[in-house]
């Protein structure tokens, strides 16, 4: 490829991963002049790119004109290894630990300095929660997040504790000593715990997940109804989940 060529094509895909990160879980489906709005984008070059994401299966049109994520991408983000081959070797554990509590399971990974879900399993009648898979968090207010946080590397940490903080429900902890406090907790513990930080109905308590070097690599929780259990009963159970996935993990070749 000639150094031309090569300077064309970056601002080309540039734009067109702006397209496609316009989509969101507010915004599944878009017209061309609502992609235009969003992405701040001329409508001619939106039309443009949109029909080569289309051939392409990034993206797919609707009967109604609107645009929505296509299958082929997300076959191509099925295959990330840190979420594809992890989920694998926690599934048959977070089924396991689903079915004896019958609430909500959750297996999340750090992304910078949010963290991503990877796998949910819903309980029968538990607590409504606002995890969706691949969606995004802020890693200060649930059980896995602030187990990722409290083992993420220091420079990491100090980005997240100097703010801005969302602020989910009155409970939500958005003092950064407070937070540093709770962080120490948790390496220390083992465990992490969330109450009605995210939703006032809700109580989180999370454990981390280890690879075969004995770095964090993940987190796993049980989010319940509030009032229905105490963390300290609830602990036990998510170490035990996490024990178990960190021991499949080492396995990986």
């Amino acid at each position: 490829m000639t150094a031309s060529r090569a300077a064309g094509t970056g601002p080309v895909l540039a734009r067109a991963l702006q397209i496609l990160g316009a989509f969101s879980a507010d915004h599944p489906a878009m017209t061309l002049s609502e992609l235009a709005r969003r992405t701040r984008l001329p409508v001619s070059t939106v039309h443009r790119l949109l029909a080569g994401l289309v051939d392409w299966g990034a993206l797919e049109r609707g009967d109604d004109g609107a645009y929505r994520v296509g299958l082929r991408l997300w076959e191509v983000g099925a295959l990330a290894p840190r979420g594809q081959g992890l989920r694998e070797r926690a599934l048959p554990f977070l089924e396991d630990l689903s079915q004896i509590t019958r609430e909500n399971v959750q297996l999340a990974v750090r992304e910078g300095s949010e963290l991503v879900f990877v796998e949910r399993i819903a309980g029968t009648g538990a607590v409504p929660v606002l995890t969706r898979v691949g969606a995004r968090f802020a890693l200060t207010a649930t059980g896995v997040g602030l187990v990722l946080l409290a083992h993420a590397p220091p420079e990491t940490q100090e980005e997240v504790l100097a703010g801005p903080f969302d602020r989910f429900t009155p409970l939500t902890v958005t003092d950064p000593a407070v937070l540093r406090r709770t962080l120490a907790d948790i390496r220390k513990s083992g465990f992490s715990v969330s109450d009605r930080q995210v939703t006032m109905d809700a109580l989180s308590v999370g454990a981390p997940v280890h690879d075969a070097r004995g770095n964090v690599v993940a987190a796993v929780s049980l989010v319940v109804r509030h009032g229905s259990a105490q963390p300290h009963t609830l602990a036990p159970l998510v170490r035990t989940s996490a024990r178990a996935i960190s021991r499949a993990l080492a396995q990986l070749p």
